[in-house]
């Protein structure tokens, strides 16, 4: 049985439908999820990474550091040991992690065209149109072993000192224009 829809019945729908949702906000929905979503990852760490990467630290949903080592032997990362930092908000696994490389005494950051001198990553994966909730800590982790193995130029991006010393924004608020998969 067909109805039309009148402005009062229309604001007494509006009113049960709003009466229906659930009570708590979709933040703490997705912080449960985000939780419950990093756990399996850190189980399924903890019973072994692919060779050349390793967890230095996950003692937070927040943050968390990994070691990687690009295995082949490219003279530009032969011998060397570069160590990332994951930051998690609560809305991962629907929107990527904000990645970068960190430089500390132990660790330098790689010199790749898509990898700047401040450690932040150009790369569409850890973007949101790049980005799948199927992907998870490793497979970030072993693009960017990919990316590293394949790369055979011993230089930044272009305008890297420029963008490093000018830029304020996080790297996930930072919009790249990808043109450049052959690096």
């Amino acid at each position: 049985m067909g109805g039309t829809f009148t402005s009062s019945n229309l604001d007494q729908t509006l009113r049960v439908s709003y009466q229906l949702l659930p009570t708590e906000g979709t933040s703490a929905w997705s912080s449960r999820f985000q939780a419950k979503r990093l756990g399996k990852e850190l189980q399924k760490i903890n019973n072994g990474l692919p060779p050349g990467i390793e967890l230095v630290k996950a003692d937070n949903l927040e943050d968390w550091l990994l070691d990687i080592r690009v295995l082949d032997n490219n003279p530009l990362y032969l011998n060397q040991t570069y160590r990332l930092k994951f930051k998690f908000s609560s809305t991962y696994p629907i929107e990527p992690p904000e990645v970068t490389f960190v430089k500390d005494t132990d660790h330098a950051i790689p010199m790749h065209p898509h990898i700047y001198s401040n450690g932040i990553i150009c790369l569409d994966l850890l973007g949101q149109q790049g980005w799948s909730p199927v992907q998870n800590v490793e497979s970030v982790c072993m693009s960017l072993q990919s990316m590293l193995t394949g790369n055979t130029k011993d230089e930044r991006p272009p305008g890297d000192e420029e963008f490093v010393r000018a830029n304020r924004l996080r790297p996930k608020d930072i919009d790249f224009y990808y043109h450049d998969n052959t690096v």
